[in-house]
């Protein structure tokens, strides 16, 4: 697994091995199948995520990490009555092996079609799946659906979620901090023009929707340039928007909005530009009255929207498409913004890098004392609030973990022999950053040598390619692998992914997946290939690249 013996369990054992890291779920497994058995299940799926399908979660929605113990951001947990699976992708396998106990298997595949093949060989025909359907996107229910199809087992969308049952009262509260306005420094576009863009993009829309649905979190935050601290490592606040070609409701808790921000909604009242605040909870009502209008469509976003909202939606009323096509780009205002934040954090990782050459060879340095001391220098420079998610500080064979973060249990010192993988960013209010370093500062072995300069040429090759506008991600990703597939080796992770301005830190729907829009100019994604070693080393080199316009001697035509 990671070349030692005692910090994965051991299943096999007499009696079982769990290393520190693991926690004992038995307690919370009887209770949530007696849940189940009440509500006639026979099995119930726990995804990772919360009702905006939002990457990084709050605490009070992180089901999957207190049922399971395993806290990696993308997995999904199915229980039976008998067993206990979680489902996860190869980034996270030693991970799961450390944290997780002998309830416990691991099917290492993060694929629905892979969930629907276990639920069918240990679901009875006839019984019955139970989920949560606010923790369902349309495009996820279609896709469980057609993995159980013809199976004879149904899945059931329930009023409760059976998780939350089992919490109880020790689940976190609901976040009552207060919501505030950007800056105006720090703003590209005021809210009033970005709603009169997203009309003319309804006018200009096919299916002639009469309002948009906004419900993943960064899309309402970056629609009315406001901020909050809701979930860790991204700015944004539990709310939805339901725009239509004359009114603006904001479903949010209005006690948490500052009073700048409370003045701003309002400027525009009355009229089309004015922002009716709306309770948080109404969402689901307010559709329901809103879609008994005649003639009404509703523009909504597949891969936010949730099965429980989209049941309110009759589907000859729903235009399916992707409501946050305008979170990608980045209007020249923001583009400086984003330039500014980045040179922040460049001086804040050359001093860290300066630090660690000057420190490392004394042995003073392990992986949790290298995070915090990044993190400080980064909370120096101007305008910055913190880390855009959990810094990766790995050394060694904690490195070969791709999305690893060091705790008491698993921190390494840093030491001159051992190749040392930095993945880190920062929050900042004119831009949001992510960048990797693998740094080494002894003798790296041959291959460690090979694989580093065949990972920097993935990472140059891509960032210098010219190719036509609205070229698909997909298309060109494989670039990036290309010097490293000559020599056999490979990566299991993507190269690379959106980034919000002030933001998510993975913001979609920009980068070089298949879901992903075309490529073109004012959009700006990470490129950061990578090799693994398991037990050994990691590497990886990231950076930020924007979408330019490239002068060639012949005009290049878009791909459509």
């Amino acid at each position: 697994m990671s070349g030692s013996s005692d910090d994965t369990r051991n299943c096999t054992a007499t009696p079982p091995y769990l290393p520190p890291t693991a926690i004992d779920t038995t307690e919370r497994l009887r209770i949530l199948r007696h849940h189940m058995q009440s509500h006639n299940l026979s099995a119930y799926i726990i995804p990772a995520t919360d009702a905006h399908m939002s990457e990084y979660i709050a605490e009070r929605d992180k089901r999957l990490a207190w049922m399971t113990g395993f806290t990696g951001s993308s997995g999904t947990g199915v229980v039976t009555l008998q067993k206990a699976a979680l489902f996860t992708d190869s980034r996270y396998w030693i991970q799961a092996e450390r944290q997780m106990d002998c309830n416990w298997e691991l099917q290492k595949s993060g694929w629905i079609s892979a969930i629907g093949q276990w639920l069918v060989k240990e679901v009875p025909e006839g019984e019955k799946i139970g989920l949560d359907p606010y923790l369902f996107s349309i495009d996820n229910w279609d896709s469980y659906l057609q993995a159980l199809d013809g199976s004879n087992r149904t899945l059931v969308a329930l009023d409760d979620n059976l998780v939350d049952l089992v919490w109880g009262s020790q689940r976190p509260l609901p976040p009552t901090n207060t919501i505030y306005q950007l800056p105006d420094d720090f703003i590209g576009s005021t809210w009033q023009e970005k709603v009169s863009h997203i009309r003319t993009q309804m006018e200009n829309h096919s299916g002639k929707p009469t309002a948009v649905l906004l419900s993943g979190l960064e899309e309402t935050a970056w629609l009315f340039n406001l901020r909050g601290d809701d979930i860790p490592y991204t700015p944004v606040f539990y709310a939805y928007t339901l725009l239509t070609k004359t009114s603006i409701s904001l479903f949010v808790n209005q006690s948490r909005l500052s009073g700048d921000a409370s003045q701003a909604l309002a400027a525009g009242c009355p009229g089309p530009l004015c922002v009716t605040v709306v309770d948080y909870e109404a969402i689901s009502e307010s559709l329901r009255i809103y879609v008994q209008q005649d003639g009404v469509h509703i523009w909504i976003g597949t891969e936010y929207t949730t099965l429980a909202l989209y049941r309110e939606i009759p589907p000859v009323r729903d235009e399916k498409g992707r409501s946050c096509l305008l979170c990608g780009m980045t209007t020249t205002g923001g583009k400086m913004c984003l330039f500014l934040s980045h040179i922040s954090n460049a001086i804040a990782v050359i001093r860290y890098l300066v630090w660690l050459e000057k420190m490392v060879p004394s042995g003073s340095v392990d992986e949790i004392s290298g995070a915090n001391f990044v993190n400080q220098l980064r909370r120096e420079e101007l305008f910055c609030h913190g880390p855009s998610f959990e810094t990766i500080s790995a050394s060694g064979l904690n490195a070969a973990l791709a999305h690893y973060s060091p705790s008491n249990t698993t921190s390494r010192k840093l030491t001159v022999d051992e190749m040392y993988l930095l993945d880190s960013g920062g929050q900042y209010l004119d831009g949001t950053t992510d960048i990797t370093r693998t740094v080494q500062w002894g003798e790296p072995t041959a291959l460690q040598k090979e694989a580093y300069t065949r990972v920097l040429m993935g990472n140059i090759d891509l960032s210098r390619l010219v190719f036509p506008p609205r070229t698909s991600g997909r298309m060109v990703e494989v670039l990036a692998r290309r010097p490293l597939w000559e020599v056999g080796l490979n990566y299991g992770h993507g190269t690379g992914h959106g980034i919000g301005n002030f933001l998510s830190v993975h913001e979609w729907p920009v980068g070089f997946q298949s879901n992903n829009v075309p490529l073109d100019k004012g959009m700006f994604t990470s490129i950061e290939p990578g090799y693994y070693l398991e037990g050994e080393f990691g590497i990886r080199l990231e950076d930020v690249a924007l979408v330019v316009e490239a002068q060639t001697k012949v005009i290049l035509l878009p791909i459509f």
